[in-house]
């Protein structure tokens, strides 16, 4: 982690779908290394649904306000199944991760100067926090989504994209092209 975190790289880590609050029960692998310190480049990720089938939050994901940062999609997601040339729908912690990462490199596409650590602050800011109550995983007790993560929010790419817009006060330029637009003629 102190390897990737010095080249520059942003970690980005499934919190796991045992419906365990992270906060108190070990998971593996973690942010903590082995100085007692956590990297600054790790992002840990749990998985939402739908909250008209199942809830906001997936029932199998793990939470945690300490430990996992934000929540991505991570059920029913359309994706390669392993075993042949196949697709099919997944659910998981490691299929909200992926969504996450795309963001990411999303991001790192129009804003190239963005850090790990800016990044993970994007991320994380950007998130949307909704108020509704959901079911927390693992004992389906109701709970206010916020007490699910430190953020208390959804990965949003185009609030993310705005709030990276801001941080690096890079304007939108116009796409330039060499297609030229004829005036119509006014009858």
């Amino acid at each position: 982690m102190k390897y990737a975190e010095s080249k520059g790289v942003l970690l980005i880590h499934a919190a796991g779908n045992d419906g365990k609050n992270l906060d108190s029960d070990f998971n593996y692998p973690n942010s903590m290394l082995l100085d007692g310190t956590k990297p600054t480049n790790w992002l840990t990720i749990g998985a939402s649904g739908d909250p008209g089938n199942g809830g906001l939050a997936a029932s199998f994901s793990n939470f945690g306000k300490q430990q996992v940062d934000v929540f991505a999609p991570g059920v029913n997601i359309y994706s390669t199944i392993p075993g042949g040339n196949t697709y099919g729908n997944a659910s998981g912690t490691s299929m909200a991760s992926p969504v996450t990462a795309g963001v990411a490199a999303f991001l790192l596409e129009y804003f190239p100067t963005l850090t790990p650590q800016q990044l993970k602050t994007v991320i994380e800011k950007s998130a949307v926090k909704p108020t509704i109550k959901t079911q927390k995983p693992g004992d389906g007790e109701e709970v206010s989504f916020a007490e699910l993560s430190r953020t208390g929010g959804l990965i949003n790419a185009y609030e993310a994209s705005k709030l990276a817009q801001e941080m690096t006060s890079q304007k939108t330029q116009p796409v330039k092209t060499k297609m030229k637009v004829k005036q119509a003629k006014r009858a």
